[in-house]
């Protein structure tokens, strides 16, 4: 899909410490309207702490985070979602104790509109009909990939302009990998803007429109994903896979 040159998200020389600790050093990148943007990186490069930067969940020692080209960064993650961005965390984070249907309620609790969250509602579970089926269920009952999904379903209850998705394959089955992948272009061409931080490589880049290659807190790379897939050089350097053992 052709992306827009419209801007939704720009980070601007983000910084984020924890105590003494740098994580992100004065990061840039944008995303645009109707884009898949992948985040890539080895573990502790800052993808975590940047998206948990963008919707308020950690400080912002230095820099700027715009949505739509207003500031977000003194807002309240409450307030960032209703502006537009729901974060699906890393360990998917469900409710274990509350059901489905619980899950699903919260994610939709800052709709005000009760048409808009009908209509969110009934859009999770065409895109997630097992969730349909389990509504009493105990979130932590769920398979791995049942949980991803309710994870994913409770993000979009708030009907999000951007989608931020942090490891959404991690520890998933193959077949379900393939599920979420097939997910994300379709809610793509739903018009769903998406920043994804992913380990596997491929299948992200595979997808994704662009991509920022993250290490030690700083971008080492970015550029449209076709031409990082076939970069040698950066998958050695940067992600450490095409190393022969």
């Amino acid at each position: 899909m052709q992306a827009t040159s419209v801007d939704i998200l720009t980070v601007d020389d983000l910084v984020v410490r924890y105590g003494p600790i740098v994580a992100v050093q004065s990061v840039s990148l944008n995303v645009r309207q109707g884009e898949i943007v992948a985040l890539l990186g080895a573990n502790g490069a800052g993808k975590s702490s940047l998206l948990n930067a963008v919707v308020g969940l950690v400080p912002i020692a230095g820099g700027l985070v715009k949505f739509k080209g207003e500031p977000i960064n003194k807002l309240t993650p409450e307030a960032i979602v209703r502006r537009g961005i729901s974060l699906t965390p890393e360990g998917r984070r469900v409710f274990p104790r509350l059901s489905v249907a619980d899950n699903l309620r919260l994610g939709g609790a800052v709709t005000r509109d009760r048409a808009d969250y009908d209509a969110a509602h009934e859009h999770v579970l065409n895109l997630f009909p097992i969730l349909g089926e389990r509504m009493r269920q105990n979130g932590g009952t769920l398979s791995g990939g049942q949980q991803q999904m309710l994870a994913i379903g409770r993000s979009l209850m708030a009907r999000p302009a951007l989608l931020l998705l942090d490891e959404p394959s991690l520890g998933l089955a193959p077949i379900v990998v393939d599920q979420i992948f097939e997910l994300l272009e379709r809610l793509r061409r739903e018009g769903t803007t998406i920043l994804l931080v992913e380990q596997n490589v491929h299948r992200a880049l595979e997808i994704a429109d662009r991509a920022y290659v993250l290490a030690s807190g700083r971008v080492e790379s970015h550029g449209e994903a076709a031409a990082l897939r076939a970069s040698a050089e950066i998958e050695r350097a940067y992600l450490g896979i095409g190393v022969s053992e």
